[in-house]
């Protein structure tokens, strides 16, 4: 009796199991509903990941893109020395939709095109606005992150602005030095790390100031997200439109690049966990189940960049191995499947 209950129970699983195979082959990726809520803000007219990441997690279904922010880069950086680099980064973002033919109407903001005169005073514009209106939503409980690649302008304005937000979404930032426990920095390191100096301000508002929930990805995890060329030549460039797009503003870049330094035969796409970490969440009890962290208290961010230890630090997560396999793979599988339409 109990084994038949036994064999009952696991012909139902298996019944379960083929219906679920067959609609997710006849239905595809069309059969996914979003499960989050996503703030893109990254400095698209900077270094080209930000584009491959926003490519990327717009070809996720189980994400609902509520906007994309253009931010700015640090003052003169060679990737773009304008006064305009948010309203640049804005086109960019903009390009990348026209690439993909994205008809969904998706609010792209240009944040603040310089970063914040000190960690008390917030920028006031409109992506600063709609992360709070985004936040403080009281009609929806599916959950919120607001994914950063680059400085943290607008999320620390938006948290000095309204200190409601912090329990109402969860922060993922790529940026910040090594821990010293945790890993050693690269040969010819920059001892404050790009993405924390782009408004080391903003940092500060972040880590010493606000309640914010924050998952982050410093400078050793970033580095893992090595890209080959043969890849991009072979999984990317031949993918359409938007492969093409991808591939030429890498190209060009690395062109660029190759007459000061030689570069090799990798890219680091570092960008591209905001997507591992959001879209490609595990189905049951969802989480980024594949890749590592540990949970520290957060670090004080000093007046030179550093980290210092904070006895009242807030628990963070702070990631340390990264599923690249997973996420590069799923980037080319949905590039083909995009381009077969």
């Amino acid at each position: 009796m109990i084994f038949f209950r036994r064999l009952t129970g696991l012909s139902l699983i298996l019944g379960l199991i083929v219906q679920l195979t067959v609609f997710g082959q006849s239905k595809g990726l069309a059969g996914v509903e979003p499960r989050m809520r996503v703030i893109v803000d990254n400095d698209f007219s900077g270094d080209p990941d930000g584009l491959f990441q926003l490519a990327h997690l717009l070809m996720s279904p189980s994400v609902e893109i509520r906007a994309i922010i253009g931010s700015h880069l640090h003052v003169n950086d060679g990737f773009d020395r304008s006064k305009t680099q948010a309203d640049n980064a804005a086109k960019k973002a903009k390009e990348v939709l026209q690439a993909m033919n994205v008809t969904k109407a998706i609010p792209v903001f240009a944040g603040s095109n310089t970063a914040m005169v000190n960690d008390s005073t917030p920028v006031k514009n409109e992506a600063v606005s709609f992360i709070i209106q985004e936040a403080l939503r009281t009609d929806t409980k599916t959950p919120l992150y607001v994914v950063c690649g680059a400085g943290l302008t607008e999320i620390a304005s938006a948290a000095l602005t309204d200190s409601r937000i912090a329990d109402k979404l969860t922060l993922i930032w790529i940026g910040g030095p090594e821990y010293s426990d945790l890993a050693l920095p690269p040969p010819g390191y920059s001892e404050v790390e790009y993405n924390l100096n782009i408004d080391q301000a903003a940092a500060r508002v972040v880590f010493n100031r606000s309640a914010l929930r924050l998952w982050q990805i410093p400078r050793n995890v970033y580095r893992q997200c090595l890209l080959s060329y043969a890849q991009l030549l072979t999984k990317v460039k031949p993918q359409g439109k938007i492969g093409a797009y991808l591939s030429e503003t890498l190209e060009v870049l690395m062109d660029r690049i190759q007459k000061f330094i030689n570069i090799g035969e990798t890219y680091i796409l570092g960008d591209s966990p905001l997507v591992l970490l959001t879209a490609l969440q595990s189905s049951f009890e969802p989480d980024p189940s594949s890749s590592q962290y540990v949970v520290r208290q957060a670090p004080r961010i000093n007046q030179a960049g550093t980290y210092v230890h904070n006895h009242a630090g807030r628990p963070i997560r702070v990631y340390t191995q990264l599923d690249t396999n997973l996420m590069f793979a799923d980037f080319f599988a949905k590039l083909e499947l995009l381009n077969r339409h």
